[in-house]
């Protein structure tokens, strides 16, 4: 069970609009029941460490070129050695 960081009440204007004190995130995802209750959960726009559909795909066609020998000529790196 979380202990509570932070208690007080809130008013809403007049566009319906609740301010939240000292917030933590930017982004929230609400809940709001039939009793009136509202729960805010945080939430990222994207996941982190998540690899996206189209990348995986162009991935999985340059390994395809790779295997088939699509490939450019090496570039020397030679210079950024020690």
């Amino acid at each position: 069970m979380s202990t509570i960081a932070l208690q007080y009440d809130a008013k809403t204007d007049s566009k319906k609009r609740i301010t939240l004190r000292n917030a933590r995130y930017d982004y929230y995802h609400a809940l709001e029941f039939e009793d009136g209750r509202i729960l805010l959960e945080p939430r990222e726009l994207v996941a982190p460490l998540q690899v996206s559909e189209n990348t995986l795909n162009m991935m999985d066609q340059s390994m395809e070129n790779y295997k088939a020998g699509k490939v450019s000529e090496a570039i020397d790196l030679s210079e950024f050695e020690d």
